[in-house]
């Protein structure tokens, strides 16, 4: 199993993914819509996996949860 920093770090990555695709789908919608819809649809894939990671983060969370910062 990953660990915090991995997941967080993946999902960062496919977050910036995302946008990239996102910005690609707008600015192909006037010269290419077939080429923008294919973006559009892969950016919603990625925003779905980003959804499920999120959701397992914090599922993960509620199982093992951080043990609070030492009060100096």
């Amino acid at each position: 199993m990953k660990t915090s920093s991995e997941l967080k770090s993946y999902q960062q990555k496919l977050l910036l993914k995302y946008k990239e695709l996102i910005e690609q789908a707008y600015n192909l919608r006037q010269t290419d819509s077939a080429l923008s819809d294919i973006s559009e649809y892969k950016a919603i894939k990625l925003l779905n996996k980003l959804n499920e990671l999120k959701y397992l983060s914090r599922e993960r969370e509620l199982i093992h949860p951080t043990p609070p910062a030492p009060i100096n």
